[in-house]
């Protein structure tokens, strides 16, 4: 598909104008930046997809950004789908070779607190992690769910890609427990802000990691993900691969971004991959 790079003269919804992709790139192709490929494209699949089939020729901050995505791809092969220009979804590629390997897996941890505090800034809203890798809102006091984060390893390098509602209307909603950036009161939701935001705070929290050989203690990226990740200190249901469950109080963040949960039997278990329940009350009614 050919990217787009002018607005568009015209469109269905006025509330939603197209990408500037210009200016974009002005903002954020930058010498010394990370950023060195910006484009956008009017609908795709699954900008991950994408990226991934041509990760092999990529330039490491090669960013693709779609204003409608028709098969975007969440954990566990969940789909990811919402009106066109509604919402933030792009992917990245970062080619971190120097990082031992086994330090990548911090990539969907670090990005969501680059979202989180980026987004934070821009829309004027507070954000909150569900770990692993699931953006949070407040909207009437609830906590939903309104972006997610998929990393997959793509040649040399890893492909991120991110998925966000911003200014989805309560008709819209996939999901009851879903929500947008709109809907929780953001000062902003003028898209090219936002991902302005979102990528300047992905490279600082990139570079810091990066800097420090991907320990994610040292470069502090451990610390700001525990201090806003929504599940710790909650109750919670981990269904494990293999139709295992297991149940307990998130209490840490370990080393290698495994959550620990405290089990009704005094262990202390790392969960490195799973679906992630928060749990409430008594009667364990989900939230």
């Amino acid at each position: 598909m050919t990217p787009s790079d002018a607005p568009q003269s015209r469109w269905s919804d006025l509330d939603r104008p197209p990408l500037n992709v210009p200016a974009l790139r002005r903002g954020l192709l930058r010498p010394g930046s990370l950023w060195t490929a910006l484009d956008v494209v009017e609908s795709t699949g699954s900008t991950n997809t994408d990226l991934a089939g041509r990760a092999a020729g990529l330039a490491e901050g090669t960013v693709l950004v779609a204003e409608e995505q028709t098969a975007g791809r969440g954990r566990l092969e969940r789909t990811w789908t919402a009106p066109a220009r509604s919402g933030l979804f792009f992917s990245v590629y970062l080619t971190p070779g120097d990082v031992p390997a086994e330090r990548w897996g911090w990539l969907p941890l670090l990005t969501g607190v680059a979202a989180a505090t980026g987004l934070a800034r821009a829309a004027g809203v507070d954000m909150a992690l569900k770990w692993p890798n699931d953006l949070l809102v407040s909207v009437d006091g609830e906590e939903r769910k309104t972006g997610g984060i998929l990393a997959e390893r793509a040649g040399d390098g890893v492909v991120i890609g991110m998925g966000l509602n911003v200014s989805l209307r309560a008709d819209e909603l996939p999901a009851p427990t879903a929500a947008s950036l709109a809907l929780a009161g953001a000062v902003s939701t003028d898209r090219e802000t936002l991902l302005r935001g979102v990528l300047r705070s992905l490279e600082h929290w990139y570079g810091l990691w990066r800097d420090a050989d991907g320990d994610a203690a040292a470069s502090g990226v451990q610390e700001a993900y525990a201090a806003g990740c929504a599940t710790l200190g909650k109750a919670v249901r981990a269904q494990l691969p293999g139709d295992r469950t297991l149940t307990g109080e998130a209490v840490a963040v370990d080393g290698d971004g495994r959550l620990v949960l405290a089990t009704d039997g005094g262990l202390r278990e790392p969960v490195s991959a799973g679906d992630i329940v928060h749990l409430r009350g008594a009667a364990g009614g989900l939230t």
